[in-house]
């Protein structure tokens, strides 16, 4: 069997029996892989007790259908910051788990990887911030093909950018001019402009989004990522009561 040496981070793990342990990967090279690791939780000189969620890692992986096999792993960052912090854990943990559930098997996504990466470098390396975790969801549903709608009304057709004021989102997607509006939520000239910008800055700490803001951007982007999912993630309620939201 081929040995495939590649780059991930583990999105999730369970233990399985006494001694395994089932992972399942992001890999730069392969997208989305489960993978048992025999022996995975005792293993030291194997595993080195790396198999852990948003642990970034170099490994040997025999892929296989259904359910590859990992043989050894280096660990490339643990990141040893957030493991210190129950607010960035929750962040990381969310991460993870959103990227999980949106992602298919076998999808590589080169784009994808480096953003949660470097999520969870900015995590690692500054303190947490609902910025960059919003940040983090916008790209993330502009990369997946899911990319917020804010260029001009879905029912009558005129241009969003030229006008001031509220206009209204819907969780589905569509954006409406205050004429043509019902319902949903409202969303200000200075949120589209924001978020339009962090759709095309390529780096977290560039976009900052004023309190007011962060509350339109927070649910416009909740209602859009549930709307996608057909069950509630469990982290985000690991990370609304930490917020104690």
């Amino acid at each position: 069997m081929q040995t495939n040496e590649c780059e991930a981070v583990v999105l999730a793990a369970m233990d399985y029996g006494e001694s395994d342990r089932i992972v399942t990967l992001f890999t730069r090279e392969h997208g989305k892989v489960r993978a048992i690791a025999r022996h995975g939780k005792k293993s030291v000189k194997r595993f080195g007790g790396a198999l852990d969620v948003y642990a970034r890692l170099q490994l040997h992986l025999v892929l296989k259908e259904g359910l590859s096999s990992l043989r050894t792993v280096d660990i490339v960052n643990i990141f040893p910051h957030i493991r210190q912090d129950l607010l960035k854990i929750g962040y990381a943990g969310y991460a993870c788990e959103v990227v999980d559930r949106f992602l298919p098997e076998a999808m590589c996504n080169s784009r994808l990887f480096r953003l949660l990466v470097s999520y969870l470098e900015q995590l690692d390396a500054f303190p947490s911030s609902a910025d960059d975790r919003r940040f983090f969801e916008i790209n993330l549903l502009n990369i997946l093909g899911y990319r917020l709608s804010l260029e001009q009304c879905y029912r009558c057709g005129i241009k969003i950018g030229t006008l001031p004021g509220i206009v209204h989102y819907t969780a589905s997607g569509e954006i409406f001019c205050a004429d043509c509006g019902n319902g949903g939520y409202l969303l200000s000239s200075a949120t589209r402009a924001l978020l339009q910008k962090a759709m095309v800055t390529g780096r977290f700490g560039i976009v900052c989004f004023p309190e007011a803001s962060l509350l339109e951007t927070g649910a416009i982007l909740d209602a859009s990522i549930a709307s996608h999912l057909t069950r509630p993630l469990h982290s985000l309620q690991f990370l609304q009561q930490i917020l104690g939201v």
